[in-house]
């Protein structure tokens, strides 16, 4: 590729191959294949002159870099897509364009044109809003079409062309900023529903007709390739089962909580999760041509995710259309005076609650994106605003989701080092935290723990069951080996648990119906849980429940300890949701905080629910909000978001009242004209359109997010060493 130096200065450089270099596609690609390098922190391609900025991080890697460019050909470009931040960027850029392009036409026509010129002109554009208030009068719609064609229409006829001049222009910017902002809504929301996948296991066979599996691109997936997929992991592609059977949770797509059983030959859909089992997936479709893909395709239509004050100030709107056509006719009978009956007219209260609503609503999303929380609808930030009761699991979110294991206490015919081993061995394949304390823990002890058992089976909530040594072998709670598998436990067993229940969490681990060792796990409660917790209740919810699968004694240590007065232990996941729904009953808008498998019936119970960021696929899936960092202070900080958005547009409807009122007023009184008020009614929704736009978080709120984004940095940075 052949370029000249536009900018070099520290570890930013600019350089510009000239127009029609790389088309705009071709541009996306390049910025694709620029960012894979560790060294290169952001790439930013303009296709209009062919320039292309690299921001890098090591200074010695300049060198590198132009020979990385230099090196580029024509057969190396490709068409790419952009990234959710480059496609919101284009969006800005395109409104900022159409806007100065919009105003620069009007203020030229204004100068260059002669007048009858500018009148017909006037006409022809003043037609379109005539005729959609004819429709809207016709169809027996009272709404803002018919109150705008009805003031333009009264305009034209008292000769008043300042004022439709006027109205036109600010209407046309008050529909480009709408339409901005709507597709801000689509993008955002799509990126926060998009499945960030990379890669799936693809199954083949070699040319002894064994099975072998390989990681493989999800991006050069093709329509009847085969893949597996395993507990706890995301489907990310439509198709159909060709081998194995499944539980598997299809709330992202049909709303319902419990997973249904699939196996060969059913149907599966890309954004559904498999709770419990393996399959092999034949690929039918992918990528854009996906389910998931055609629904997100439909949120721009969607009334579901709306929050309902944004279709309640939809309705309002268009209610106060009568009473402004009432007021104007009123006005017109009392003073005979044609100026004043149009001054009152002119001010339509509709429509900047209409438009300001939405924005609001859309810019606190954006504002939770910001701050690495996605929502993914605006109703989920208006229940969470509006909630008095918050549900925790414990594990992995008021906990810091990385248990130790603190001891191990053989029980049977097998030593210490053995049991860990051995359960390590069966643990090994789960990613739950638990199961890594017990890997961690036998890692560091150099405990080497060969495939000595069977195919595993995770039983959700219960714990794990093989065949070790010929024997039947489990590893679980209490519920699982005592209950459910039936094992006794004598009186010396007894008394070691008795021991060590009140400070620990306790695994059990049997083989051959017999008790063989016990793994006592401690979490730690994380440090910022109590004040959370704390702030949580200032802010306005009174209700604290926490849930755990625990043993009694350790849920009310933890509970006892952050000042939580209501909990639950040894709670199996059917009966998570079924709690969470009897607090609704009582009356209660319920918050649901979880991050694992087991809470994925739970989450879809409750009015809003929360992924941490550490949570299982469908737990992401399933949740109405997913936090973006491992910060508990983050739900009090959506919270102050989400209450924050219902303050400004409550605001909104006080100020915008107020002030169309004042005009009325005045208009009436006659001591402003028709033209004035339009103009000021017309600036004033562009204000308030703009001022929904402002971020609600007090300061101190985005200096903590900067601190937790550096600390994220520094622990990726201690990860990488």
């Amino acid at each position: 590729m052949i370029f000249t130096i536009e900018y070099d200065k520290g570890t930013r450089l600019r350089v510009r191959c000239g127009k029609e270099a790389f088309t705009k596609e071709e541009s996306y690609g390049l910025a694709e294949t620029l960012i894979e390098y560790d060294f290169i922190d952001e790439v930013k391609v303009s296709h209009r002159n062919g320039s292309i900025l690299v921001i890098y991080n090591d200074p010695s890697k300049r060198i590198k870099i132009l020979r990385i460019l230099s090196k580029i050909t024509q057969e190396d470009l490709y068409e790419g897509k952009p990234s959710d931040e480059l496609t919101l960027a284009e969006l800005s850029n395109d409104f900022a364009i159409r806007l100065a392009k919009h105003v620069l036409k009007r203020y030229l026509f204004k100068v260059i044109l002669p007048i009858p010129f500018r009148r017909i002109r006037m006409m022809y554009h003043a037609a379109g809003y005539i005729w959609r208030g004819f429709d809207s009068l016709t169809s027996f719609r009272a709404d803002v079409a018919l109150l705008d064609g009805t003031a333009i229409l009264a305009s034209l006829l008292t000769k008043n062309y300042n004022s439709v001049g006027s109205m036109m222009f600010l209407l046309s910017i008050s529909d480009m900023l709408e339409d901005y902002t709507m597709q801000k809504t689509k993008s955002t929301l799509k990126s926060s529903l998009a499945l960030n996948i990379d890669s799936v296991w693809k199954v083949d066979v070699d040319d002894d007709g064994c099975e072998i599996e390989s990681q493989y691109p999800l991006s050069q997936l093709e329509k009847g390739d085969k893949i597996r997929i395993r507990t706890g992991a995301i489907i990310p592609v439509d198709g159909v089962i060709a081998d194995g059977d499944a539980m598997i949770n299809e709330a992202s797509m049909t709303g319902e909580s419990l997973a249904v059983h699939k196996n060969e030959g059913k149907a599966v859909h890309a954004g559904t999760v498999v709770e419990e089992g393996s399959i092999v997936i034949e690929v039918r479709s992918v990528n854009d041509e996906t389910r998931l893909n055609k629904i997100i395709d439909m949120i721009e239509d969607s009334e579901e995710l709306k929050a309902s004050i944004q279709s309640k100030a939809e309705k309002l709107a268009d209610s106060i259309v009568p009473y402004s056509l009432l007021a104007t006719a009123f006005t017109y009978l009392l003073t005979r005076n044609v100026t004043k009956a149009l001054a009152v007219l002119m001010v339509d209260f509709s429509c900047a609650i209409k438009l300001t609503t939405p924005i609001s609503v859309i810019s606190a999303m954006k504002e939770a994106s910001d701050n690495r929380m996605m929502v993914k609808g605006g109703k989920h930030l208006e229940a969470y605003a509006n909630a008095d009761t918050i549900v925790f699991d414990k594990t992995g979110t008021l906990t810091n989701a990385s248990p130790v294991l603190e001891k191990v206490i053989p029980c049977g015919k097998y030593e210490r080092d053995e049991v860990l081993r051995i359960a390590a061995c069966i643990e090994e394949h789960f990613a739950h935290s638990v199961a890594t304390a017990i890997v961690k823990q036998a890692e560091k002890e150099g405990l080497i723990h060969e495939e000595d058992h069977s195919e595993v089976e995770y039983i959700v909530a219960h714990g794990i069951s093989t065949t070790y040594d010929g024997k039947k072998a489990i590893i679980g709670s209490r519920h699982f080996v005592e209950e459910d598998e039936g094992i006794k436990f004598t009186k010396k067993q007894e008394k070691i648990i008795e021991e060590n229940i009140e400070e620990y969490s306790v695994i059990y681990l049997a083989i051959g119906k017999k008790l063989q060792g016990i793994l006592c796990i401690a979490d730690p409660v994380r440090e910022e849980a109590h004040d959370v917790i704390s702030e949580l209740k200032e802010l306005g919810i009174t209700n604290i429940v926490m849930l755990t699968g625990d043993s009694e004694n350790a849920a009310k240590r933890i509970a006892s300890d952050l000042g939580i007065t209501r909990y639950k232990s040894q709670v199996l996941p059917e009966d998570k949701a079924n709690i969470i729904q009897g607090i609704k009953d009582e009356g209660h808008q319920v918050i649901m905080v979880g991050d694992g498998i087991n809470d994925s019936p739970a989450l879809s119970a409750a009015d809003v629910s929360v992924a941490m960021r550490n949570s299982s696929d469908i737990a992401r899936e399933v949740a109405d909000i997913s936090l973006l960092s491992d910060d508990l202070y983050d739900l009090v900080t959506l919270r102050k978001l989400s209450t924050g958005m219902l303050d400004k547009i409550n605001a909104n409807y006080r100020h915008i009242v107020m002030f169309n009122g004042s005009l009325i007023v005045l208009g009436v009184m006659g001591i402003i004209p028709p033209t004035t008020t339009s103009l000021l009614h017309n600036l004033s929704t562009m204000l308030f359109g703009v001022r929904s736009t402002k971020s609600v978080l007090p300061e101190a709120d985005e200096i903590r997010v900067i601190e937790a984004e550096a600390n994220d940095t520094a622990l990726i940075g201690e990860a990488g060493k």
